[in-house]
């Protein structure tokens, strides 16, 4: 795949068409007076966060702020 590049005056005037020719997979280097400055590449999937991925699917025993070092562990019974 090769990439297209445009100077920084033609991204500002044509930065929605742009953009959307990145969104279909193109890669556009940005360059400055001819000297690159920006690769724009497609974003690709974005990844469902983390936070409450595991709600329901476990549980805490015991108190985890407050934990105590010096207890004994079941495993180690």
């Amino acid at each position: 795949m090769t990439e297209q590049t445009v100077s920084a005056s033609e991204f500002k005037t044509h930065c929605l068409r742009i953009l959307d020719a990145v969104a279909q997979g193109k890669t556009i280097v940005v360059t400055k007076r001819g000297k690159p400055v920006a690769r724009l590449t497609p974003a690709g999937p974005i990844s469902k966060p983390l936070g409450g991925s595991w709600k329901g699917r476990i549980r805490i025993l015991g108190d985890i702020v407050n934990f105590n070092v010096d207890s004994e562990w079941e495993s180690a019974r």
